[in-house]
């Protein structure tokens, strides 16, 4: 779920330096970062995105009996939310805005669906 978000952009940020005088807590700094950020360093954020939300869809559906499509989407629902936040409070480039917003409900849905198909009857 959030651990293998967490995972994947850990590898990405340790591939990629930040830049001299790099300050997390400044919108500035961070607005800069993102301009300079290599498209790979970007792909990985994605990459993180998807994994994160299938993987958290997946253990969502395995642990509910009653309908666990709707607790994987609820999940896809959350990383979202947050996000959307992200996208907020970080300027983008407009293509990582739409692909990121695009990729949990599909990727939580999916992992939902694949646990579905392995539950016990």
């Amino acid at each position: 779920m959030a651990w293998s978000l967490f995972v994947v952009e850990t590898i990405g940020h340790s591939v990629v330096e930040m830049p001299p005088g790099f300050d997390a807590e400044d919108p500035a700094s961070l607005a800069a970062m993102i301009d300079q950020c290599p498209l790979a360093a970007l792909i990985s954020v994605l990459v993180a995105y998807l994994l994160g939300s299938g993987i958290g869809g997946f253990v969502a559906a395995k642990l509910a009996r009653p309908r666990p499509r709707v607790h994987a989407h609820i999940v896809g629902g959350l990383f979202l939310t947050m996000g959307i936040l992200n996208l907020v409070m970080i300027p983008h480039p407009l293509w990582f805005a739409v692909a990121s917003v695009l990729v949990f409900a599909p990727a939580a849905h999916v992992g939902g669906t694949l646990a579905s198909r392995h539950a016990p009857r």
